[in-house]
């Protein structure tokens, strides 16, 4: 079983010319402060008893981590381990004269122990902290002013060296981007109003000329539907004639009387004097010719789309059935046979269904004035 004897115990840091230092400088007696300021432990021991050392599990606690003196990067920390390795160092030689009330006391160590001492510059961890680079960094970190924080290094480029007065210009940069953002969407809601007004006017104006256009195309074709109407019934007055001359119209068709066994007057009443040429209003085919009774010596004439003209109260006949006529041709004479008051001619239109419509209508929708 292993055993560890103690180590020679190194010569006590306080010797008698220290005590005696101490007592004078202090105002008390030989040994009395030192031993009240810094205890008995070492000042009369020579030597301690020691024992067998057997490490246990329970009795040797586990290193963890590694244990090493991080490098700082700023001088405030380097400049406090050099403090506390200052007053590490008083401390082992005697201890600091704290009042200010009192005279500085100078400190002095043993010859034998300041030889033992090993160098600040050897310790492990502390030496770095005197290196010729931790001057430089403490200088830099001095030369800089505490002011520039915060400065980007566009601002440093272009002189600025107070931060408050970055933060302002910044402040100031920000307000005019917002200023100028806003006055570009006032510019472009103005743009924009005054195009669609524009966009209105247009189309307005547009609608106008459209309907000007709409206008006039209905004009024209309205002229030219009364200019084509016109030139048909020119057509057809070519080819359609008046009945008789020298007539006057003495009843219209529809007129009410009892006269009439229909109650009504079912043709137009052309009178003139006894012998008048009748004449054949269109090209057509005479189906009949000869007496009927209340209508005196009648002519019916069929055109070709089938519609008959009745020719009445005739006082001579010169045509017979079958016979081809055109228009203008004379079929016959004004007389007063059949159930009249006076000589006239009394024509009648019949549709080809056989229906009884106004003469006169008939008449103007062929292109004749009556």
């Amino acid at each position: 079983m292993a055993s560890n004897k103690p180590a020679p115990e190194a010569p006590s840091r306080f010797g008698s010319d220290f005590t005696t230092e101490y007592a004078a400088a202090t105002g008390t007696e030989s040994g009395t402060g030192l031993t009240a300021e810094f205890g008995t432990e070492g000042l009369g021991e020579t030597d301690r008893a020691w024992e067998e050392w057997n490490p246990t599990e329970e009795s040797v606690r586990p290193v963890r981590g590694r244990h090493r003196v991080a490098k700082q990067r700023n001088g405030l920390a380097r400049s406090s381990t050099v403090l506390g390795v200052g007053v590490i160092a008083a401390v082992g030689a005697g201890g600091m004269a704290t009042a200010q009330s009192k005279p500085p006391v100078s400190i002095s160590l043993p010859d034998s122990l300041a030889e033992k001492l090993p160098d600040a510059n050897s310790l492990p961890g502390v030496g770095a902290l005197f290196s010729e680079e931790s001057a430089t960094d403490q200088a830099q970190t001095a030369a800089a002013p505490l002011t520039s924080a915060g400065i980007t290094t566009a601002e440093a480029e272009q002189g600025a060296t107070d931060a408050g007065e970055a933060l302002r210009a910044r402040i100031l940069q920000q307000a005019e981007q917002q200023q100028s953002a806003a006055d570009a969407e006032a510019k472009a809601a103005e743009e924009k109003a005054a195009a669609e007004k524009a966009a209105a006017e247009a189309k307005q104006k547009q609608d106008v000329a459209e309907a000007k256009a709409e206008a006039a195309k209905k004009k024209a074709e309205e002229e030219a539907k009364a200019k084509a109407e016109a030139e048909r019934l020119a057509k057809l007055a070519a080819a359609y004639a008046i009945p008789t001359s020298s007539y006057t119209i003495t009843s219209t068709f529809g007129v009410a009387g009892s006269m009439w066994s229909s109650g009504y007057h079912t043709g137009l009443d052309f009178a003139a004097p006894t012998g008048t040429p009748i004449k054949a209003v269109h090209t057509g085919t005479i189906k009949s010719a000869g007496w009927s009774g209340s209508y005196g010596y009648r002519t019916v004439l069929e055109l070709e789309d089938g519609t008959e003209l009745w020719f009445c109260h005739q006082s001579s006949i010169d045509v017979s059935a079958g016979q081809k006529v055109t228009t203008g041709d004379t079929i016959g004479r004004v007389g007063a046979t059949g159930n009249v008051t006076g000589p006239h001619l009394h024509l009648e239109v019949h549709t080809p269904g056989g229906t009884g419509i106004d003469p006169m209508t008939w008449l103007r929708d062929k292109g004749l004035t009556v």
